[in-house]
C-alpha cells in the first residue's frame, strides 16, 4: 500500500498535471470505487464542470479540491492515476475516467480494486470518515520530539504496532516505520511508553528525516507503485532493514531478521535494535532449535 512518501509524490505530479482544468465528464466504471455518493450518477453530475484547484493530501489520502466540492481518494493497495490523451485506449482495471477540457484524460487504474473515492462539500471531509478520525501529519511543523512524547507517554502498545496507528500518526506504514526504528536503533517490539527521553528524540528524528527522504527519492517502487506520469520512486535503493531478512546490518554486520509485530512482516537487526527481555528468550529459543 502506498504511504506517506508516495501518496506524496502522486500528489505534487498530480497537481502539475491538473491543476486548472476543467471536468467535462466522469466516467464511473466501476461502481463501488465510489462510496460516497453511492450512486455513481450523482458522483458524476456532482463532478462535471468543475475545475481542480490543487491537490493536496491527508495522511494516505489524496485530496482534490474543485471549486465546490472536495474528492477525496485511497489509493489502497494499488490503486494509481495517470493523465493520458483521449484518444489512447484505456488499459485494463480502468475504472474511473475524467475526462478534461484540454482533450487529456485523468484516469484511475486499480487492479486489486480496494480504492475509494468520497465527494464532500469544502471543509466537510476533515469532519467525517475516512479523515476524520486520522492522527498528527509527521511532517507537519505540529509534530515535535514533545507531541511524539506524549503520543508515546504510558502507552503498553508495541511501538511499531503504535506507529502504524493512523489515528496516532497519519501516513506511516510498514515500509518506513521499519527504516524509522531501525535508524533510531530502536526494537520494534518495546513498549512505546518504556522509551527512554533520548529514545523518543531519536525516534521524532529518524521519522521525520526518514519521511523526508522517502519524499525527495519520490517514493519506494517495491511492488507496482508509479506516479502520474509512469515513474517509479527510488528510496528503495536506500532501505536499510525493510525487506532485507538474511542480509548484512549496515551498520554492524549481523543480518536482518524478519518478524510478525501486530500480523506485519517487521524487520530489524537484533543488534543493533536490542529485543526487550522476552523477545531475546524466545530468539535465543528459535536459534537452539535450528
Amino acid at each position: 500500500m502506498p504511504e506517506l512518501p508516495e501518496v506524496e509524490t502522486v500528489r505534487r505530479t498530480l497537481n502539475r498535471l491538473v491543476a486548472g482544468r476543467t471536468i467535462r465528464k466522469v466516467q464511473v466504471k466501476l461502481p463501488r470505487i465510489v462510496r460516497r455518493p453511492d450512486d455513481p450518477s450523482v458522483f458524476a453530475a456532482m463532478l462535471e464542470g468543475r475545475t481542480f484547484e490543487r491537490v493536496e493530501r491527508r495522511g494516505k489520502f489524496l485530496r482534490f479540491l474543485l471549486d465546490g466540492v472536495v474528492l477525496v481518494s485511497h489509493l489502497r493497495m494499488e490503486g494509481r492515476y495517470g493523465l493520458y490523451r483521449a484518444e489512447e485506449p484505456a488499459e485494463m482495471h480502468t475504472h474511473v475516467i475524467f475526462a478534461l477540457d484540454d482533450g487529456t484524460e485523468l484516469r484511475y487504474k486499480d487492479v486489486r480494486q480496494f480504492g475509494t473515492m468520497h465527494l464532500f462539500a469544502p471543509g466537510e471531509e476533515l469532519l467525517s470518515p475516512p479523515l476524520h478520525k486520522l492522527g498528527i501529519e509527521p511532517l507537519s511543523d505540529a509534530f515535535t520530539p514533545q507531541t511524539l512524547a506524549r503520543v508515546l507517554e504510558g502507552r503498553t502498545t508495541k511501538i511499531k504496532s503504535l506507529l502504524l496507528n493512523q489515528e496516532v500518526i497519519a501516513g506511516l506504514g510498514n515500509i518506513y516505520a521499519d527504516e524509522a526504528l531501525y535508524a533510531a536503533g530502536i526494537h520494534p517490539e518495546r513498549t512505546a511508553g518504556s522509551l527512554k527521553p533520548a529514545e523518543r528524540k531519536r525516534l521524532h528524528r529518524a521519522i521525520v528525516e526518514t519521511l523526508a527522504s522517502a519524499v525527495e527519492a519520490g517514493g519506494s517502487s517495491i511492488k507496482s507503485f508509479v506516479n502520474g506520469q509512469g515513474e517509479m520512486g527510488m528510496f528503495q535503493h536506500r532501505l536499510k532493514a525493510y525487506g532485507r531478512t538474511g542480509e548484512p546490518c549496515e551498520r554492524c554486520g549481523s543480518p536482518i531478521v524478519k518478524s510478525f509485530v501486530g500480523g506485519r512482516g517487521t524487520h530489524a537487526c537484533l543488534r543493533c535494535q536490542k529485543p526487550p527481555s522476552g523477545v531475546r528468550a524466545q530468539t535465543r529459543r528459535a536459534r537452539s532449535s535450528v
